[in-house]
């Protein structure tokens, strides 16, 4: 994923998920239900907000890799 010079707000993180979330493994919903619960450091909110980017589009290995990354961010916070 390329460099992205925006800050992502909270709710710009919240659309992102609602527009992949039919496409995400189903235990990882709740993870994100807790996710938005909480306040976020501006770089996890933008690393968070760039794994969701076109994640509908990604080739199966990449969204292996996302969803590891994604479940170790959100097991973690």
């Amino acid at each position: 994923m390329s460099e992205c010079k925006l800050d992502h707000t909270h709710a710009d993180v919240k659309s992102k998920y609602s527009t992949q979330e039919a496409y995400l493994p189903d235990d990882m919903k709740a993870l994100f239900e807790q996710f938005f619960a909480k306040e976020h450091s501006q770089d996890l909110l933008n690393e968070v907000f760039h794994l969701l980017k076109k994640y509908d589009l990604a080739a199966e290995e990449e969204k292996d890799t996302r969803n590891n990354r994604l479940y170790l961010i959100l097991r973690n916070v």
